[in-house]
């Protein structure tokens, strides 16, 4: 789907990074995909691993696929925004990527966690926008994780365990939404998207066109 229907932007722009976070079961990843369909300018965060391709996996579309030589030699030149080794596998953002879009008026998506969300704006303090997204209570996340398929009570029990200490740092965010109606939730994290794109630092015309509106008013 376009995003024809939204209001044009006028002039260049600096892409933003819309950095989501939320404990398992509140509805980021669903979130994620109704915003990555209605605009065709905002795309998702590519990330490189040390870990096989999958099956129909692309390189450079899906991730970028690495070697650990390779992977370790961008930790050492810090190439990454922010990285993280997880079951033996490396996974990191690479920098280069993300300014190439940001510069190119794109925003960039990136689904990530607490401490992830740290990492991006310790980086790049003046592009994340950080959005935390919270379930409506805590019997409901519960529901949520229970009726997803193939889980087991120990299992849910973690997660519940995991969310908890993922709630705990909700004050680390520029906004936070409820997901209590999931179209209402994204109605705001789109309004949220629509108003930070505005902000005067990611206008990238309006220095020559202030300097060019006080030309004009000079004296000859």
């Amino acid at each position: 789907m376009s995003n024809s229907g939204h209001p044009k932007d006028t002039g260049r722009r600096r892409g933003l990074m819309l950095v989501l976070s939320s404990p398992s079961g509140a509805g980021k990843t669903t979130l994620s995909r109704k915003l990555l369909e209605e605009f065709n300018d905002v795309k998702l965060s590519v990330s490189a691993t040390t870990r096989p391709p999958r099956p129909n996996e692309i390189d450079g579309k899906d991730y970028f696929f690495k070697s650990v030589d390779d992977f370790r030699g961008m930790i050492d030149r810090r190439e990454f925004l922010e990285w993280a080794h997880v079951f033996d596998k490396y996974y990191g953002t690479p920098k280069a990527d993300t300014v190439a879009r940001l510069d190119a008026g794109e925003d960039v998506l990136f689904d990530v966690d607490w401490q992830g969300a740290d990492a991006l704006h310790d980086q790049m303090p003046n592009d994340v926008v950080s959005v935390f997204i919270l379930p409506p209570s805590i019997e409901a996340l519960k529901d949520r994780l229970m009726g997803r398929e193939g889980s087991t009570p120990d299992m849910v029990s973690r997660r519940m365990e995991d969310a908890k200490r993922e709630i705990m740092h909700w004050r680390r965010y520029d906004y936070v939404i409820v997901n209590d109606q999931l179209e209402v939730a994204y109605q705001r994290l789109k309004r949220i998207l629509l108003v930070e794109r505005l902000k005067r630092l990611r206008q990238l015309d309006l220095e020559h066109h202030v300097r060019a509106l006080l030309g004009e008013l000079d004296p000859a």
